[in-house]
């Protein structure tokens, strides 16, 4: 019972955090700088 409880907390956080990337990276005003926050996702995480 803990395990799935563990397993769907996670699940939700994924959700989450994919929800909130692409997110993130949709607000993009044009591909240049969709190009550097995904390179900024890749190396740093959030920071703009």
């Amino acid at each position: 019972m803990f395990a799935y409880i563990l397993e769907a907390v996670s699940n939700w956080f994924e959700v989450a955090e994919r929800t909130r990337r692409e997110s993130y990276l949709a607000s993009s005003t044009d591909v240049v700088q969709l190009e550097q926050r995904i390179r900024s996702l890749e190396t740093d995480g959030y920071s703009q």
